[in-house]
């Protein structure tokens, strides 16, 4: 892995700018009760749920619909038997997508993110299309203001067992298998240095720079469109944009 990449950042914007408070919290709560039935309601046995939990509790959703989201998962209450999917395709500029579903009907899934792709400047591949451009791994990013000691800091993340370690931009990119993101995550707590982000997620080995206002509003439009679809928990890309042109994109 080489370099903090930028994809962070326009996440991190995106959602400060463009996302509604009712569509995150029903994707929240999608994550949560996938994370109870798979590994049960106790989030000290469930690091998918607690991790869940943890980012519920930063999109500031209550407690009332958080509990009640984990209670469907465990079978105390009734709902929605959701299914997980992964779409993969090509957008504008050879950029590569990765788009992973959430849903209770296959068929809406599988026809919105197609048209999303048709409309807006790519193309659906595949399984397996360009998954392969991407590595699994566990990011923790912490902001260089909660890292008063970087030296120690480092220390602590590699002897937990990271992988790697990025400074750039004001920020610690802290990157894991996925297997040890727990424990990482767990030691670095415990030092006391406080997370800015953290989750399991796609890293692309390569990007794409994307260099003109053009092309970029156009991988914009067709990010945001797959974003925006009800049953689209997680939009990954490997368009690398200067944040010059992303300024002008906002």
């Amino acid at each position: 892995m080489s370099g903090h990449s930028k994809w962070n950042n326009i996440q991190h914007r995106k959602g400060a700018q463009d996302k509604k408070r009712a569509s995150l919290f029903t994707k929240l709560g999608k994550e949560l009760t996938i994370a109870a039935r798979e590994g049960g309601g106790d989030p000290s046995f469930n690091p998918r749920l607690r991790l869940a939990i943890d980012k519920a509790k930063a999109g500031n959703m209550p407690k009332d619909i958080l509990e009640r989201a984990i209670k469907k998962g465990t079978g105390e209450l009734g709902g929605v038997d959701y299914i997980e999917m992964r779409y993969e395709g090509y957008g504008p500029a050879g950029t590569a997508f990765i788009v992973d579903v959430v849903t209770d009907n296959k068929n809406r899934s599988a026809s919105e993110v197609r048209t999303a792709f048709s409309r807006k400047g790519g193309n659906l591949g595949a399984d397996g299309a360009v998954s392969w451009m991407f590595n699994k791994k566990g990011e923790i990013i912490f902001l260089a203001e909660h890292v008063a000691d970087s030296e120690e800091f480092m220390m602590v993340a590699l002897e937990a067992g990271a992988e790697d370690i990025i400074e750039e931009d004001g920020e610690f990119q802290v990157l894991t298998d996925p297997a040890e993101f727990q424990n990482v995550l767990q030691a670095l707590t415990d030092a006391g240095y406080k997370y800015d982000e953290a989750e399991i997620t796609m890293i692309p080995e390569n990007k794409v720079a994307i260099t003109d206002l053009d092309t970029a509003k156009k991988v914009m439009v067709l990010y945001d469109a797959l974003d925006d679809l009800d049953d689209v928990q997680e939009v990954y890309s490997n368009f690398d944009i200067p944040d010059e042109i992303m300024e002008q994109l906002d």
